[in-house]
């Protein structure tokens, strides 16, 4: 049983994304935050901080490493957080003499954010990469139908005519823009979080910026100063999300206006009504408008998790946890639907 539409058993089927709902499994965060601690081991070690055996003994072992996940369970429960009981582990697994390098310096915030960085590494391509194949999908249908003519509305109400092309183009306009800002985020947003216990690096001294830009390159992130309780750059990519639903909830608003005047758009399939078996219900493009609203719904409580006190919160952390996964699953899903919509499209414009 499932309390999320996004991996429920028949729900997922028009709510699911398997693609990106695989990147916030739990086996995908413990891969990321493991990543983390063989990252941080390799600086350190180049650095001077651990001796070089340690590095490759935690690399080694945290690449065969299973962790108890009953035990993982029970103590995030009493801890509020993964990380004290799974560095717990790892360290045991490591054992001695290197055990005791294993997260020096660290801080669980650094290694929960940095991991959720390494899997949003991996998402934002796949987003960008539906962006372009939606703009390309479009463009055919450009090229095929554009020159049709079609009736231009105002404020629902018929105003002028224009042709297919433009109405299209309305459409498509928005993705090259998202596209833009997904790259720019990727370049300069998905950045390493390493602080330590209140941002300092304290327990690394002279040494902590080094050893932070060597981690950043060996993740693969942005080398940036800890951003504990200075959230900006998680509402920055959910405002993203929002944009990208929010373009594609036109769409599929538009497309069901169309299907309901009937001689505007002719879309192959459709959902089917239990009542009424003449009908095709146009399910994708209602599911569009869905989505856009829930994540537009979403943004408002992430923007509550920006108030972080002092150098961190639980409270506002953890709301992070419960919103931002689901609002990258709809993104996925939204686009992932959008795709499929703008394919079942076999006529748009008069005849």
């Amino acid at each position: 049983m499932t309390f999320s539409p996004f991996d429920h058993p028949y729900l997922s089927g028009l709510l699911g994304d398997g693609e990106i709902a695989a990147l916030f499994s739990a086996a995908a965060e413990l891969e990321a935050m493991l990543a983390f601690e063989v990252a941080l081991a390799k600086a350190e070690a180049a650095e001077g901080v651990i001796p070089q055996d340690a590095a490759l003994a935690i690399s080694d072992t945290a690449h065969r490493f299973s962790p108890d996940i009953a035990s993982l369970r029970t103590a995030t429960a009493r801890d509020g957080v993964v990380i004290p009981d799974l560095v717990r582990q790892l360290r045991a697994a490591v054992g001695e003499p290197h055990g005791k390098h294993v997260h020096v310096g660290a801080t669980s915030q650094d290694v929960i954010d940095s991991g959720l960085m390494l899997r949003l590494a991996r998402v934002l391509p796949i987003l960008e990469g539906r962006l372009e194949a939606l703009s390309a999908s479009l463009d055919g249908l450009a090229a095929e139908f554009g020159n049709r003519p079609l009736m231009g509305r105002t404020r629902m109400q018929a105003a002028i005519e224009i042709t297919v092309a433009g109405r299209i183009e309305s459409w498509r306009s928005p993705f090259a823009r998202h596209t833009g800002r997904l790259k720019d985020f990727a370049k300069d947003g998905l950045a390493v979080q390493f602080g330590g216990a209140a941002g300092t690096l304290e327990k690394l001294g002279a040494k902590g910026r080094a050893v932070r830009a060597a981690l950043a390159r060996e993740l693969g992130l942005a080398d940036a100063p800890q951003w504990h309780s200075q959230r900006d750059r998680i509402g920055d990519l959910a405002a993203l999300l929002v944009a990208i639903t929010g373009s594609l909830g036109k769409l599929g608003q538009d497309v069901a206006l169309m299907a309901d005047r009937g001689d505007e758009i002719a879309l192959v399939g459709g959902g089917a009504s239990s009542a009424m078996p003449h009908k095709q219900n146009p399910v994708g493009a209602e599911v569009l408008v869905t989505l856009a609203r829930f994540n537009a719904a979403q943004l408002g409580g992430l923007a509550q998790a920006a108030v972080h006190e002092q150098e961190r919160s639980g409270a506002a952390w953890t709301l992070e946890w419960l919103i931002l996964p689901q609002m990258v699953a709809a993104t996925g899903v939204s686009l992932r639907l959008a795709g499929e919509l703008i394919d079942s499209v076999k006529r748009l414009g008069a005849v």
